[in-house]
């Protein structure tokens, strides 16, 4: 299983040399239940149903600290797909401030 095209083990080795980026909320293990649900609801993981191992669910949080650490073409393409959006929305953040702030002062 891939993801960022980057093998499980070395996520799992990123986030075990990394846990002062993950912190309480960003990564978690699911259940043996969800782990059942998912095998049973997506094809492409039944592999995932003989494996002994629980897997790790991401936040969103938790998936841009992983794409900060691992490093291949793909994680570097998902880093500025998270950033760009989040840069507009704080441009629009700060226009819309210094709207307000202009519109205080005309009621001056």
């Amino acid at each position: 299983m891939y993801i960022f095209t980057v093998e499980t083990r070395d996520i799992n080795m990123s986030i075990k040399n990394n846990p002062e980026k993950f912190p309480h909320g960003y990564v978690f293990e699911i259940t043996d239940e969800e782990k059942n649900e998912v095998v049973k609801n997506v094809d492409h993981l039944e592999k995932l149903k003989f494996s002994p191992y629980l897997p790790k669910d991401f936040t969103e949080k938790g998936l841009y600290m992983l794409a900060t650490i691992l490093k291949s073409k793909r994680t570097t393409k998902a880093n500025i797909a998270i950033i760009e959006p989040l840069a507009l929305h704080l441009l629009a953040g700060n226009l819309l401030l210094s709207c307000c702030v202009e519109m205080a002062s005309f009621n001056d």
